[in-house]
């Protein structure tokens, strides 16, 4: 080989690594993605796999409460969570000025009151104690589903975020204990009943279909999402997330795995 083809092969070689190092480049980066414990982070594993496919590389990063993935998500330790419904999401954006954007709807749980002393919401006795998550959208959840099932009546007008201020009509004297969501599901051995969100419901090894003495509808403005700073909504790898999670394969997942307890949202 004389030097000119020397040089022409070793051009091209050169050439083909750059080529070859270009995805590699591209998957560097690791998408880190919070998710609360349960189906939320369980589903992100089944969605890591796919998009790895597609060159796509995640880090799924549990948490235990409802708080710290959008603090962390604010601060950069995160460049997505998986957890929370829109308006969770719209009264953190309010109350804390979050530059945050939802780009995907995941998942819906649907609420349900649990109990280990009552069958029904009707056997409920003068100055009962029901525990309701503490945190304003799931709390007013709760006492939507509450009024639904005859407990009390609110004043009218109340919407997505009443509270306990809000009964107006409540003849049993039903007391309403405020409580940190991801802990209901312990306050069962000392409370009547409890509202519960489906996925600490299933962390805490209760069936919303089998275990609920009570359950909101499967339709409502609950579905969760997927939640990523506005500044990187038009990232390819937000697409990509998102075609992973849409997939047939999530979706079969779902049902497969969670039954009627979870329903997918897209």
């Amino acid at each position: 080989m004389n030097r000119r083809q020397l040089l022409q092969t070793l051009s091209s070689l050169g050439l083909a690594a750059s080529l070859i190092s270009v995805p590699a480049l591209a998957q560097d980066k690791v998408i880190r993605i919070g998710a609360t414990g349960g189906p939320h982070a369980e589903i992100l594993e089944q969605v890591k796999k796919i998009a790895a496919k597609d060159g796509l590389i995640i880090k799924v990063i549990e948490f235990s409460d409802y708080i710290q993935p959008n603090a962390a998500l604010a601060a950069g330790d995160l460049d997505a969570n998986s957890y929370q419904h829109q308006p969770y999401l719209d009264a953190q954006i309010k109350d804390r000025g979050y530059k945050f954007v939802s780009v995907a709807s995941t998942i819906t749980f649907p609420m349900g009151v649990y109990s280990k002393k009552i069958k029904s919401l009707d056997q409920l006795k003068q100055g009962a104690r029901v525990g309701i998550p503490n945190d304003p959208t799931n709390g007013g959840r709760a006492m939507l589903l509450l009024q639904e099932q005859g407990v009390f009546k609110l004043k009218p007008g109340s919407g997505l975020k009443s509270s306990p201020l809000d009964i107006a009509d409540n003849p049993k004297k039903i007391k309403i204990i405020e409580i940190d969501a991801a802990q209901l599901p312990r306050t069962l051995d000392d409370l009547d009943a409890a509202a519960i969100n489906g996925n600490y419901a299933e962390s805490a090894g209760l069936s919303p279909t089998k275990d609920a003495i009570a359950s909101e509808s499967a339709k409502g403005p609950y579905a969760n999402v997927i939640a990523v700073r506005i500044v990187d909504k038009d990232q390819p790898w937000v697409a990509k997330l998102v075609k992973a999670y849409h997939s047939v394969e999530i979706k079969s997942f779902v049902v497969e795995k969670y039954k009627t307890s979870v329903i997918t949202a897209w």
